[in-house]
């Protein structure tokens, strides 16, 4: 399916690239004429960007590059951390290189992969960072849902269900609900063909400084290879996962 155009958002960011680019201040009426746009969609977007402190203006109204951009770039740093952080430490795990490895994050319903380690036997699916599926059909996305409450849960999906993407894929929050609470006694979450059919992953948690479940990882496997593969993977999956907490300062009950 191609990609809808949104000509405000396109404006938007002609706009924020102009004034990053520019070794000097620009006024609105510069801007316009630089980039061939109408003047009053220049100062409506500008106006908005500078309600949401994206940029400011000085005393002869023009314009840099605001405060919030330290917000995103804080967030995004954040991210880059635990990607870093992934590609480094799972290098001391021989068990988990055999195969595809994912680490993704939780964003409202869905999970967003952000690194993956390829296995070298291919599995026909595309963990490209970036890609989006439901939270409550993956191993990750079932992991991170599991440290919350069910209610929260529904509020996610606004109490309705994701439309399975397979005959496996779990159907009700109830179904759901019994299985974050497996989760809950093992750490370990499951996608036993829900994401796609013939693949299984198993999945865990990695909590923040705070403790908060703010990313997962997910290790995939052909069908054929779970059942003997399943309880070394576990075990290094969440040495791993435990390893990467440390590392972001998150100190356990155990350990405290």
């Amino acid at each position: 399916m191609s990609a809808i155009a949104v000509p405000a958002l396109d404006k938007t960011f002609r706009i924020l690239d102009l004034i990053t680019a520019s070794a000097q201040p620009l006024s609105a009426a510069h801007i316009a004429k630089r980039l061939d746009l109408p003047r009053s969609s220049t100062h409506n977007i500008l106006q908005s960007l500078l309600d949401k402190h994206v940029i400011y203006k000085d005393a002869e109204n023009r314009f840099y590059l605001g405060s919030y951009l330290l917000y995103w770039a804080g967030k995004y740093e954040q991210q880059q951390g635990i990607i870093q952080l992934f590609k480094e430490l799972i290098m001391q795990y021989p068990v988990l290189l055999q195969h595809t490895v994912t680490l993704s994050k939780l964003d409202i319903g869905e999970v967003v992969f952000l690194a993956c380690h390829e296995s070298p036997a291919p599995l026909g699916f595309t963990f490209r960072a970036g890609v989006r599926v439901p939270a409550v059909f993956s191993a990750t996305g079932k992991a991170m849902l599991s440290t919350l409450s069910l209610p929260t849960i529904k509020t996610l999906y606004k109490n309705v269900f994701p439309t399975p993407l397979t005959p496996n894929g779990v159907s009700t929050f109830d179904a759901l609900s019994a299985e974050l609470q497996a989760i809950n006694n093992s750490r370990i979450s499951l996608d036993d063909g829900q994401l796609r059919e013939g693949m299984y992953c198993l999945g865990t948690y990695i909590r923040n400084a705070s403790g908060q479940a703010f990313a997962g990882m997910a290790v995939s496997f052909l069908q054929a290879e779970y059942e003997c593969r399943r309880d070394d993977v576990s075990a290094a999956l969440i040495e791993l996962a435990q390893q990467i907490e440390q590392r972001l300062g998150f100190i356990s009950a155990q350990t405290a």
